[in-house]
């Protein structure tokens, strides 16, 4: 992948900036390189997340519970600092009239996590795709994650980890049903 000029420019006078010569012999490529990381870990801007929900199936055999898809990783970016945000993801819905492919889930998720973001939204978008386009009875997505602009810079605090949730319909207004995805997730 070709990377722009002046992509390649921001990035070595960020190198100089933090103090380094960008035209020694092991920097000379990192603009290049550095460039082309940052395409892919922002990929999830090229991408609708929802057409990943686009393909359901109607034969469940009568299957009406809880379907879920537990510790599923992830890694994204913060848009404050541009540092990594690590974690995995808990993703539930309670079905109406049919189900998808379990790993859509996860490309869900992907899609959001794949652009710079704040775990709070995060968490919103991946359960309001889920409740827009499956029409379930109930969506409930929990995200556990470490931010690396809290670990790596700034208050320099290893191993706190930020829990966000977002339930919708049944997880929501029924406390049974809150408690029983809650259990289920281990959360």
């Amino acid at each position: 992948m070709a990377v722009p000029d002046d992509v390649a420019e921001a990035i070595r006078t960020l190198i100089r900036w933090s103090g380094d010569d960008p035209s020694r012999e092991g920097l000379i490529d990192t603009p290049k390189r550095v460039a082309r990381a940052w395409k892919e870990y922002c990929r999830g801007y090229a991408e609708d997340p929802a057409y990943h929900l686009s393909r359901i199936f109607h034969e469940v055999g009568g299957y009406d519970e809880i379907v879920l898809l537990k510790d599923i990783p992830f890694q994204s970016h913060c848009e404050h600092h541009m540092a990594p945000i690590t974690g995995h993801a808990h993703i539930a819905y309670l079905p109406g009239d049919y189900v998808v492919g379990i790993s859509k889930l996860a490309r869900v998720l992907h899609a959001f996590a794949q652009r710079l973001q704040v775990q709070e939204r995060l968490t919103a978008e991946v359960a309001d795709c889920i409740w827009e386009n499956l029409k379930p009875q109930g969506v409930a997505v929990v995200i556990e994650a470490t931010h690396g602009c809290m670990t790596g810079r700034g208050v320099r605090t290893p191993g706190v980890i930020m829990k966000t949730s977002r339930m919708m319909g049944a997880f929501r207004d029924d406390e049974k049903s809150r408690k029983e995805v809650l259990k289920l997730m281990g959360v």
